[in-house]
């Protein structure tokens, strides 16, 4: 659900943050207060496509930041975080989206950058904006098929096909694989085994170029190397006058001494021990300068060893891991190629066996579909009767694909061999046609309220926001979609925009919309609404004013239709 939403700088928004609840929210104003603004910063937060129109006069940036929280049960939603390591901080989501007047742009969800896809994607799980003809779930064809199932209790069956379509798809395409040529199977036979027997001649070890590497630099700078050995251990050690002599002098000194003041001990000790490591060192020096030698012929072998190293990583890899990598996987495929024929035809009778338990499944599939799609049908029609369209029809259509020309055989997609689609008529002895025809968004609206009141318990989709809904219907109508509302709120949390008395009162969290003058400038702004700050509103709604007459009226509609525990 949502939480919070800031707005900065948006069209007449300057500075705006507001808390919601869950249930039904409604937002309520005098026309032009800016109630279509709020609906379009979330529109605008939820991907929708925007300008720098949308900018405040005189600004640099638009920001548009919420918070929400995710239900633990909304698992297309989680996984879709999971997939990309976006934390969900015990499924609390800030999402952030800043437009700049240079047209630059930038989104997050928590403190991970995205694209504006990927946010109407992560948020398509999360909420749905009903009465304008974008971002709405309702306009998608593939989405009439997601609904079907969940009416008819088809998601895990859908799931399940899905699933072992893709395996399908991916058998085919090995079998594709297969099939080419024998010519090309045998020249990348011969290409396979060339370099499997290339890298293990070679017999490369991890880490060998780098140790070959200082080797030969050793052995390409020996003389240097020999003068600054011969010069250090004639100063240390060889010298009638080295550190070490000189060191030996103070410590059989020291000793002497502290053996007439045993104040020196401490000090003859520290001396001891200094020159024994000294005594060390030179002994390990002595050693190396003892093994050292040049040998020419060894400077050839590393270097021809790193120059095979470099013509192999240059053909098969970086480094000698990726190298035995690359043999490993070579040993792998050649088993497979070797294997040629009996891969082939374990690989066709899975398929075959896979295509046939397929074809079966979207047989069963498709006729629950058939089956649900008439009750879906009619109790769709049955609930927009009562939301002011009673002569509009309403049938979900499942239709087949196709056949495929050669074999007569259905055509079977990711999800089965159906076409689903919803389809309307909202006058008599019209033809249905399809929803997006339908030219009123308040027309829209509603047939989306009578299938989120159908889905309730289904539907994933936490937050649904309906603008428009009112549009050309009063009267019991009016009354039929504020209980419609009411009950979806329940369960979800909504948000309304309406000039509808009889559909305010219905509110669990009432909201105003105002528009305030402060010399040139013009703000908008939103505040939630007291007991008697709403009885007031309310009364505005039935007859512009606050009056005794008006004031009775509001108090008996909200005694009658109030939410109470």
């Amino acid at each position: 659900m949502l939480e919070e939403l800031s707005v900065r700088n948006y069209a007449l928004i300057d500075q705006l943050s507001v808390s919601f609840e869950n249930g039904l929210n409604i937002l309520t104003g005098e026309t032009g207060a800016g109630k279509s603004i709020i609906v379009g910063s979330l529109g605008f937060l939820f991907g929708g496509k925007a300008d720098t129109d949308i900018i405040r006069s005189g600004a640099e940036e638009a920001s548009v930041s919420a918070v929400l929280s995710v239900n633990k049960d909304n698992g297309e939603a989680l996984r879709w975080l999971e997939d990309r390591d976006i934390g969900d901080d015990d499924r609390r989501i800030i999402l952030r989206r800043n437009l700049k007047a240079s047209g630059r742009s930038s989104i997050f969800i928590q403190d991970v950058p995205v694209t504006r896809n990927d946010l109407a994607e992560f948020t398509s799980f999360l909420f749905d904006i009903h009465g304008q003809h974008n971002h709405q779930s309702l306009l998608r064809r593939e989405s009439h098929r997601v609904y079907l199932d969940r009416f008819a209790g088809l998601e895990e069956e859908s799931a399940e096909f899905n699933r072992a379509f893709l395996e399908l798809t991916e058998k085919r395409r090995a079998i594709d694989s297969y099939l080419a040529s024998e010519r090309d199977r045998e020249a990348r036979l011969e290409l396979l085994r060339y370099a499997v027997d290339e890298i293990a001649a070679a017999a490369p070890r991890t880490g060998e170029s780098r140790e070959l590497e200082a080797e030969a630099a050793k052995l390409g700078d020996f003389e240097k190397l020999a003068g600054l050995i011969a010069a250090g251990t004639g100063a240390f050690f060889d010298d009638e006058s080295s550190a070490l002599g000189l060191l030996r002098r103070v410590k059989n000194s020291l000793e002497s001494a502290a053996a007439v003041d045993v104040s020196l001990q401490a000090l003859s000790r520290r001396i001891d021990d200094l020159y024994y490591e000294a005594d060390d060192a030179a002994d390990q020096l002595r050693s190396y300068r003892d093994t050292l030698s040049y040998d020419p012929s060894r400077l050839e072998a590393v270097e021809e060893r790193l120059a095979l190293l470099y013509r192999l990583k240059k053909k098969y890899g970086e480094n000698e891991e990726a190298l035995l990598a690359y043999r490993e996987n070579a040993e792998t495929e050649i088993e497979a190629l070797s294997n040629y024929e009996e891969n082939r035809d374990r690989l066709k009778a899975e398929t075959a066996a896979l295509e046939k338990d397929i074809a079966a499944r979207a047989q069963a599939i498709s006729s629950r579909r058939r089956e649900a799609a008439v009750r879906l049908g009619r109790r769709i029609g049955e609930i927009l009767g009562s939301l002011g369209m009673p002569k509009a029809k309403f049938e979900v259509s499942v239709g087949i694909k196709g056949r495929n020309a050669a074999t007569g055989n259905l055509i079977i997609g990711p999800w089965g061999a159906d076409d689903v689609e919803f389809l309307i008529s909202a006058n008599p002895g019209e033809p249905v046609k399809d929803l997006a025809r339908i030219a009123s968004g308040g027309e829209l609206s509603r047939v989306m309220l009578a299938i989120k009141t159908v889905l309730t318990g289904a539907d994933t989709v936490e937050t649904m926001i309906f603008d428009e809904i009112d549009t050309g219907i009063g009267g019991e109508v009016a009354l039929s979609v504020g209980q419609y509302l009411a009950e979806i709120g329940r369960v979800k949390q909504i948000f309304c925009v309406t000039h509808l008395a009889s559909i305010a009162v219905r509110a669990d969290n009432h909201l105003m919309v105002t528009k305030k003058t402060d010399g040139s400038r013009t703000h908008t702004a939103v505040s939630a609404l007291k007991p008697r700050e709403r009885r007031a509103e309310i009364a505005r709604m039935l007859a512009g004013d606050a009056g005794s007459a008006a004031l009775a009226h509001a108090d008996e509609l909200l005694a009658k239709y109030s939410r109470r525990d």
